[in-house]
């Protein structure tokens, strides 16, 4: 197994994972923000369905300095509040947020970088 095999099977492990934390991280944190006349308008734009979940995740995720950079910026409109998202989940909300979130970045972005090294040809045929 060369590896071009290990780093898709890891990147593809991941991706899988990935996919089953965002619907448990949607229905457990961001079902609950959804719900809360608070936080429901401090979730971000949704570009997509469900893209709350990923500007949620990193709100969560990120740390706070960054977080604030993100919404006193000009597309601030974009991104969760994360002040009062943090005020309005526990230990567990936020665990799981951060966790999806790593995860999605690095399977993701590993996945962009097999596709890359494979196009300028760094696997031998």
């Amino acid at each position: 197994m060369g590896i071009e095999q290990i780093i898709f099977a890891l990147s593809l492990s991941g991706c899988i994972l990935c996919a089953i934390m965002y619907v448990v991280f949607g229905q457990v944190t961001v079902r609950k923000l959804r719900k809360n006349p608070k936080t429901k308008n401090a979730l971000g734009s949704e570009l997509a369905s469900g893209w709350d979940i990923l500007n949620v995740a990193k709100a969560l995720a990120l740390p706070t300095s960054w977080s604030k950079k993100f919404e006193n910026s000009p597309l601030a409109f974009m991104y969760a509040n994360s002040s009062l998202i943090l005020k309005h989940t526990n230990k567990l909300d936020r665990f799981l947020g951060a966790l999806f979130f790593w995860l999605w970045l690095v399977s993701g972005s590993a996945m962009i970088f097999l596709v890359v090294l494979k196009y300028i040809g760094a696997f031998p045929e």
